[in-house]
């Protein structure tokens, strides 16, 4: 059974609410009495009720983060930054990986919320869960939409998208394919394909996007790419998972990237650019979407009277490598 705070004031020798004010260092503690409960909460291993803690100042310095999955090195890497940021911040982080399950997702959210965390970062892609829009309570999306009043980080989608299609045409591709997740979702990252499609439009170039629904079905749908699309000469892939799966697909069937099809992905993180060095890439800045998602979360929970802005687009960059020259 756990120790309780009165088992540290009996073996202490005091009151209750002795070691309550030693713990929350308020009011005047003789040194001995001092020294006294301290012991005692070595010798029980007693750990104090950080959230009843928290009732006392009103925060608990917990945050929320909730994303769908942590395998994803996109996520994995943003995940780490957040973290290590918040730590330096004083703040602890409760991870939560709901699996892209939208009664996950609601589930870490009534459970944060139990925890009286005083903030959420979030980036999953359920729609329609009321508990983020609960009134004072922060949140703040990356890649992700959720209302209009809960402000958004994300890579400047767009322009990433506009630089992948002009370096294939540059490179000589005419027949380019764009490889994507279903519109549907509420996510800055559509603009990918928005871009893709403005590019080849503005080229007089026919455009075709294959949405991939799910990872169980993406190398299926790769198979079929090839088969019905066998002219394509260039594919911009919109996340660098699904380009390393394109290199597979395209070698199990002769063809060899570049000279046959030039490729390019999106993400660009630290375990892409060690395992996939010739992938060439958009490189989103992750720590620095890190940082302003947890400044504006912080703003928020602060509460100044600083206007947060609704969405925040930062800088991508072109990493150009073998499989695009």
């Amino acid at each position: 059974m756990k120790p309780k705070i009165e088992d540290v004031a009996k073996l202490a020798g005091v009151s209750p609410t002795t070691v309550s004010r030693v713990l929350n260092n308020r009011g005047y503690i003789g040194e001995k009495t001092r020294q006294k409960v301290d012991e005692a909460i070595k010798e029980l291993n007693y750990y104090p009720n950080e959230v009843a803690r928290s009732l006392f100042g009103k925060k608990t310095n917990l945050l929320g983060v909730i994303f769908p999955t942590t395998s994803n090195p996109f996520y994995g890497q943003l995940i780490f930054h957040l973290e290590t940021l918040a730590s330096s911040l004083g703040y602890k982080v409760l991870l939560c990986n709901s699996q892209g399950r939208e009664d996950k997702e609601i589930e870490y959210l009534e459970m944060l919320q139990r925890h009286q965390v005083d903030g959420i970062i979030a980036g999953a892609h359920n729609e329609g869960i009321e508990a983020y829009s609960i009134p004072g309570l922060p949140v703040v999306g990356v890649d992700r939409y959720f209302s209009d009043t809960i402000p958004v980080v994300s890579s400047d989608n767009y322009e990433g998208g506009r630089l992948a299609t002009e370096l294939l045409i540059k490179r000589g591709c005419s027949t380019i394919i764009h490889i994507n997740g279903p519109i549907s979702l509420k996510t800055p990252a559509n603009l990918r394909r928005k871009a893709y499609e403005d590019v080849m439009k503005e080229h007089e170039l026919p455009h075709l996007t294959y949405e991939m629904e799910s990872e169980e079905t993406e190398e299926r749908v790769l198979q079929q790419l090839f088969d019905a699309n066998p002219k394509v000469d260039g594919i911009f892939a919109s996340d660098d998972i699904i380009a390393s799966k394109v290199l597979r697909v395209a070698k199990t069937k002769g063809i060899h990237i570049p000279n046959q099809v030039k490729l390019i992905g999106y993400d660009g993180t630290e375990t892409q650019q060690l395992m996939l060095p010739e992938l060439s890439t958009i490189l989103q800045p992750i720590k620095l979407i890190a940082e302003k998602a947890l400044d504006l979360l912080i703003k928020q929970i602060e509460g100044g009277k600083e206007e947060i802005p609704y969405e925040v687009v930062l800088p991508i960059t072109l990493l150009e490598s073998e499989t695009t020259r």
